[in-house]
């Protein structure tokens, strides 16, 4: 069941109301309705794979308890251990097993070895990866004795498969969200009104921004071979709003979504493209993925302490871990090497925590420094998901390779019967107004609010026609 989509407007009304007028006697029915809800939202997508989510469900809250009423030291860790390889060893299996059976087999075959990889004919789960995360940092804070374990189970089901964040995060924490699962809830007007506000935004980025760019970004991609420079450049900056707008969108309804059911969801974005450098860039692009690596991976291997060597060493595992959860390709673990390459001078420089206050633009020297160092950091971003978007390291080299050979910049006319004056049109409207509202809690509020919500549902109703509800990026991940 897509956000974008005619069937979760019909099931979102249904649970807001199932949920506000008849289960609001208590909190346990409300936890009823949103648990059933959320197993039937997953469902949608293939139902076989709800075995996946309960089993890992029942897992981490077994093991969880058998951790904390554990005294003998050896005793926790099988526990710890033991859920933490069946998560992995089931996210492995799905996700990974062909990438690592390809490769090996390739890598048989240039040396002179005949080698046929036997791969698995499955699909990929959906939201595999996130609701494994959602587990793994609950059970490593009970084992850290960071927090109790949960003995309900209905609560701690919700928290791992709660449907707003289920398929693509923001991915939670059990300090943060079991707590508000486990109290009453009331029903809040200005939450609610603040809520539909944000789904409309999020609903805005995807099917105005980033399905349309994607439109143009998938034309120069897959005929990059046909594109001149100025194309090419253009195909990585709308690659990259397509997927700012694609994932940013899809953390925008979760959030809104879950603010009709008065609860609070991490923060996932926090206008990414308007960072100095590539450090505060990570501090605000898919947040609660950046903060569980930096959590649970690199402050236990030592984090930033140490020698430089340690450094850097923690720095590169962290990003190429990081480009690895993203997809089974060496195109992910390239885009992660070359933003832990980015990043490595910063650190060695202690200028990595620098661009960590609010700033504004002005007419002075400062503040052209500033747009300057925003546009250097933008472009290294948009350089570095030229790998994440193409299908191969080949395609990628051989996109930069025309890029800088070609240096033809004259406007080009797409099979799409476009040129680039409309879209780039938008970009910059959009560009706009996510610099106009970055202090908002979110754009649509304040003054004019009718007026700039009927613009918006205006550009969903026109653009959305041409949509063809394609799915979120993050979906595959």
């Amino acid at each position: 069941m897509f956000f974008n989509s005619f069937h979760f407007a019909i099931f979102l009304p249904i649970v807001f109301l199932l949920y506000w007028f008849i289960a609001n006697k208590s909190k346990n029915y409300q936890n009823y309705i949103l648990i059933l809800a959320s197993y039937y939202f997953y469902s949608c997508w293939d139902w076989r794979f709800l075995f996946l989510l309960v089993f890992s469900t029942l897992l981490d809250y077994f093991s969880a308890i058998q951790i904390e009423k554990s005294t003998n030291p050896l005793s926790r860790k099988f526990w710890l251990w033991l859920c933490v390889s069946i998560n992995i060893g089931f996210l492995g299996v799905f996700k990974y097993y062909n990438f690592f059976a390809t490769s090996f087999s390739e890598l048989l075959q240039s040396v002179g070895f005949n080698s046929s990889p036997l791969l698995l004919k499955v699909i990929l789960p959906v939201g595999i990866s996130f609701y494994t995360f959602h587990g793994l940092s609950y059970i490593i804070d009970i084992y850290f004795k960071r927090i109790k374990s949960e003995k309900n189970f209905v609560d701690y089901s919700l928290f791992v498969s709660y449907f707003p964040l289920l398929v693509a995060g923001p991915i939670e924490r059990a300090t943060h969200l079991l707590p508000q699962l486990k109290v009453n809830r009331e029903f809040n007007f200005e939450k609610a009104k603040e809520g539909i506000y944000q789904i409309i935004w999020g609903l805005v980025k995807k099917v105005v921004i980033a399905d349309t760019c994607a439109n143009y970004a998938n034309a120069i991609f897959d005929n990059y071979n046909s594109m001149n420079s100025l194309s090419l450049i253009l195909g990585a900056i709308y690659f990259a709003f397509q997927i700012y707008g694609d994932f940013s969108g899809y953390s925008d309804i979760a959030l809104g979504t879950s603010k009709l059911f008065g609860i609070d969801l991490l923060k996932n974005f926090n206008y990414p493209y308007f960072s100095r450098d590539i450090g505060e860039f990570w501090r605000k692009w898919h947040i609660s993925l950046t903060t569980w690596f930096r959590d649970y991976l690199y402050i236990p291997l030592g984090g930033s302490k140490g020698s430089k060597w340690m450094k850097v060493r923690n720095t590169f595992i962290i990003f190429l871990v990081s480009g690895f959860w993203h997809g089974a390709s060496w195109t992910f673990i390239a885009w992660g090497f070359i933003n832990a390459l980015y990043f490595i001078p910063l650190l060695l420089l202690n200028r990595n925590r620098k661009n960590i206050d609010d700033f504004s633009l002005g007419f002075n020297l400062e503040s052209i420094r500033t747009l300057f160092n925003i546009l250097i950091t933008f472009s290294i971003t948009c350089f570095a998901w030229i790998f994440f978007r193409a299908r191969s390291i080949s395609d990628a080299f051989q996109y930069i390779k025309r890029l800088f050979e070609n240096r033809i910049f004259t406007e080009q006319y797409f099979s799409i019967e476009r040129y680039n004056y409309e879209i780039l049109g938008l970009i910059i409207i959009f560009v706009l107004v996510e610099w106009n509202n970055r202090a908002k809690i979110e754009p649509i509020s304040g003054k004019y609010s009718w007026l700039k919500l009927g613009l918006c549902l205006a550009a969903i109703l026109t653009l959305g026609v041409f949509s063809d509800y394609k799915e979120f990026i993050y979906f595959q991940f």
